[in-house]
């Protein structure tokens, strides 16, 4: 149970030691509430907290103002990334063939902009159904929605973005 809730974690916040932080706290939450019977569904009520304790630290974390500890005295205004420090070496991959011909339409911006504009029960879907490749039923599970509205919920995100995608002029 652990596994698939820490990836669902690490899925929401870009970041291993919080996702980590999230389900320790959210089994800790659980584990007085078990023998009351408080909780029916333990691997719902798992998910629906470690989504919640996400979603909090998420927002606690954008009030946080990062430290350049490279250059303590620089003003956070004024300073960005320089190439030729390796502190800032970019270790990553360089992107496929297709990834760039994307990127060179515009679509792949398009389409990361566009998700990252809807609203936090709609992205959450979205994700489950296409990065965790979950059912209808498996996402109203974890999520607490009725099946019908998980189809009513991707429907409407996948009809704005191709109502996108068509008005900036771009191929599907």
């Amino acid at each position: 149970m652990e596994t698939p809730l820490l990836a669902y974690a690490m899925r929401l916040t870009r970041n291993a030691e919080n996702a980590q932080d999230c389900v320790q706290e959210a089994f800790l939450r659980l584990h007085p509430r078990l023998p009351t019977g408080e909780v029916r569904d333990p691997a719902a009520w798992l998910y629906r907290t470690v989504h919640n304790l996400a979603i909090t630290g998420l927002r606690t974390n954008r009030k946080i103002v990062s430290f350049d500890a490279t250059n303590p005295s620089a003003d956070a205004d004024s300073r960005s990334r320089n190439d030729s420090n390796p502190a800032y070496a970019d270790t990553a991959p360089l992107p496929d063939a297709e990834v760039e011909r994307l990127e060179a339409s515009g679509l792949a911006r398009l389409v990361f902009d566009r998700l990252c504009r809807l609203d936090p029960r709609a992205g959450e879907v979205v994700r489950l159904k296409f990065y965790e490749e979950l059912s209808y039923k498996e996402i109203a599970d974890k999520t607490g929605l009725t099946v019908g509205h998980v189809g009513y919920i991707l429907h409407h995100a996948l009809k704005n973005l191709a109502t996108e995608i068509t008005r900036a002029g771009l191929p599907m």
